[in-house]
């Protein structure tokens, strides 16, 4: 398999560029996210690849960060969202935010990509669940090692991540991690 090409950009058309990779040119379909990171053409770049074979085709999907590759290979095994709808997702709103909406499980913030209706998104908060929110998500929230920390413990005795990371929002930004779990535990009792 094609995992990374490294070569010169000949051509960029949107979300498809061409890469010269010692005399071989790779038509790469890409993120905007990505997109918009390019250098000029006619400088080098590397991507990270994913090669998609089908009965019809053989399509290469270039990512500027492992987190896009990853986030992509997530969203296309969710059945009925193809590699055009993840590379949608992935160019309407970045791979924290993402991550936030499934962890926080927002449907609202995931219908405002084009294509992406309500059903479509309720089905991909609930396969993403614990899959990209549970590593990506608590990043995307975390202000500090303190707020993680949070996070991590409410977690861990018993409370969904969207609760959790609801009861953060009560916290004030850096507040120890003891008097912080005390803190949105006393916003959680009272949700």
């Amino acid at each position: 398999m094609i995992g990374r090409l490294s070569g010169i950009l000949l051509e960029k058309n949107p979300p498809q560029i061409l890469v010269d990779c010692s005399g071989v040119g790779y038509e790469v379909d890409v993120p905007m996210s990505t997109f918009y990171n390019l250098p000029a053409a006619g400088e080098k770049i590397v991507l990270l690849t994913h090669l998609a074979v089908r009965e019809d085709a053989h399509l290469l999907y270039g990512f500027g960060t492992q987190e896009e590759r990853a986030t992509f290979r997530q969203l296309i095994k969710i059945s009925g969202v193809g590699a055009r709808t993840a590379l949608g997702i992935l160019s309407g709103m970045s791979v924290a935010d993402l991550a936030q909406a499934v962890t926080l499980q927002e449907a609202g913030r995931l219908t405002r990509v084009p294509g992406i209706g309500k059903k479509t998104a309720e089905r991909l908060l609930l396969e993403l669940k614990g899959k990209l929110g549970a590593d990506l998500g608590a990043a995307g929230i975390a202000h500090g090692d303190s707020t993680s920390d949070i996070l991590h413990a409410l977690v861990a005795l018993g409370y969904s991540e969207k609760e959790a990371a609801l009861a953060l929002k009560q916290v004030p930004a850096g507040t120890g991690v003891s008097e912080g779990i005390k803190l949105a535990l006393k916003a959680l009792s009272k949700g």
